[in-house]
């Protein structure tokens, strides 16, 4: 993976108007990291994809770049900096699936997550909901970049120093392969509605894929992509 050198204390631009950050984060023992995309649309405005902890120096990069008018918990399971940004910037929009919203009835969700994009994003991002998944993920193809902004539709680590879950990635033959657990597979409740969520989200004319927890990928993306997901295929 060829990125960019890191400016504007831990945000790393990867293309133009598109920044990734990364975090450590811990997930039943495994430490899987997590990952926030910033994209910035045409008016200026900031949206922050599956938020991480808001550092104040996070927050000073942030601010250089332009003010946050959007937050997005893309599934059920990346909402725990949530508040943090939320707290952060009172003023922006949250979006975030209704599964979620029934789970956080501590966050005032303005925008619940669909196949129709929110209309302040101007056709810059396009938005596909993932049926038949408890993880209720709506994944976002950021058009300007042809980049397909995810958290949890695959994981891509090569390797891990950390050796338990180094040892979970082996034993499900995803050790240097992009891929999904088996373990994790049964998420997928209705194979059949997820399966065309999924075709219709591979025909887009995506370069780069970003995903949460392990390297982005970008190299052969939509072959990479259909590969990892091949088991639901």
């Amino acid at each position: 993976m060829i990125m960019t050198p890191i400016d504007r204390e831990g945000l790393t631009e990867i293309a133009p108007g598109l920044w990734i950050t990364s975090i450590p984060h811990r997930f039943v023992g495994l430490h899987i990291g997590t990952r926030m995309t910033v994209v910035r649309l045409a008016t200026g405005e900031l949206l922050l994809h599956s938020p991480v902890a808001m550092t104040p120096e996070l927050r000073r990069a942030i601010d250089s770049i332009g003010p946050v008018a959007h937050i997005v918990c893309p599934n059920v399971f990346h909402h725990s900096y949530a508040g943090e940004a939320v707290s952060a910037y009172p003023n922006a929009v949250l979006h975030g699936p209704r599964q979620l919203q029934k789970r956080r009835r501590d966050l005032h969700f303005a925008a619940t997550l669909s196949d129709t994009p929110h209309p302040g994003w101007n056709g810059e991002l396009l938005s596909a909901t993932i049926a038949g998944s408890l993880m209720a993920e709506t994944v976002l193809y950021h058009v300007p970049t042809r980049t397909l902004i995810t958290s949890d539709l695959v994981e891509n680590f090569h390797d891990h120093p950390h050796a338990f879950t180094r040892a979970y990635l082996k034993l499900g033959g995803l050790l240097g392969k992009v891929g999904w657990h088996p373990l994790l597979r049964p998420v997928y409740y209705n194979r059949r509605r997820a399966r065309a969520s999924v075709e219709r989200i591979l025909a887009l004319p995506f370069d780069r894929v970003i995903i949460a927890h392990g390297d982005i990928i970008t190299r052969d993306a939509r072959a990479t992509l259909r590969n990892g997901l091949s088991w639901l295929l």
